[in-house]
């Protein structure tokens, strides 16, 4: 097979590893910097250009869109699924599990369960807000935040009104969590490829720090996880339309409750606490699925 991967550099682990299985199990792959995919949008043949090449042949695309460039990524992945090159998770599933609030939304209308979350326009509504997720402590969170950057714990409600009305003032778009004290700074990545959970750690928040991101100082470890934890990551990551996902979840007194849902979930600290070789697991998925125009979407949307 030919496979692109959509990565900003190839030295990255996570794309590293993928060329590495790739390679490894015979195929052709090729690193294409997604910034410097160039594209002729037309309705008889749709075409992508890279360094003044035409791209053509690939059977199938793997995105590693940052969240920074969300918008230009899911665009030429989009001209991809015109061109009938199967994706391993589509555009429109990607630009849905970016929006933390939609996301949240559907998993909500999914029935899995979810932190009590608000959200709210006017500083008029902040008092009931904070009142709605069960009164501070609680977590505050930029829309558009990612590896734990914009998120606050305020452990009073005075605190809390203080950085609601800060955020509100610079016109950021935020919603308020509860706080799920029993959690402990630790949380769940379960890694999804297809239908299963192929590798889970618990992550654990570094001392003094409640988020528990490996890029914050937090630690990782391999953990065995319930049917439950199971069926609950598999679940959102199809919600969201996602066949390979990384899905946070955290045990709260009622269950697990998922807290995000990663489209380019980054594979070296899962690999490296777990000793599962998820590159080429991802490699196999697909070997199994891809086809041409298979694309449910076909690039609509």
């Amino acid at each position: 097979m030919k496979i692109a991967i959509l990565s900003r550099s190839g030295s990255l682990y996570s794309t590293r590893r993928l060329i590495e299985a790739a390679e490894a199990r015979g195929h052709e792959i090729r690193v294409l910097d997604t910034l410097h995919c160039y594209m002729n949008v037309n309705s008889q043949e749709p075409s992508m250009h890279y360094q003044g090449d035409n791209l053509e042949g690939f059977d199938a695309v793997i995105p590693r869109i940052g969240a920074s460039i969300t918008f230009y990524g899911t665009a030429v992945l989009r001209q991809f699924e015109m061109m009938g090159v199967y994706p391993v998770n589509e555009s429109v599933a990607i630009s849905r599990s970016r929006d933390k609030l939609r996301s949240l939304q559907l998993m909500s209308r999914a029935g899995i369960g979810l932190p009590i979350t608000g959200f709210a326009h006017s500083p008029d509504d902040i008092p009931d807000l904070i009142n709605m997720v069960g009164g501070a402590p609680l977590v505050i969170k930029l829309l558009e935040g990612t590896q734990g950057i914009g998120v606050v714990l305020a452990e009073t409600r005075k605190a809390a009104e203080s950085v609601i009305e800060a955020f509100m003032g610079l016109k950021a778009n935020i919603m308020v969590q509860e706080y799920v004290k029993e959690a402990s700074g630790a949380d769940i990545r379960c890694l999804v490829v297809g239908d299963r959970v192929v590798a889970a750690m618990k992550r654990q928040a570094a001392e003094g720090e409640f988020r528990s991101n490996l890029h914050r100082g937090g630690t990782a470890s391999i953990v065995r996880i319930s049917p439950e934890e199971r069926a609950t990551a598999v679940r959102a990551a199809k919600t969201m339309g996602l066949n390979v996902a990384g899905v946070d979840i955290l045990r709260s007194n009622n269950g697990p409750v998922v807290m995000e849902v990663n489209s380019s979930p980054g594979i070296e600290g899962i690999e490296v606490s777990t000793g599962i070789d998820v590159a080429t697991k991802i490699i196999t998925f697909i070997e199994k699925n891809a086809r041409s125009n298979r694309t449910r979407t076909r690039g609509k949307g």
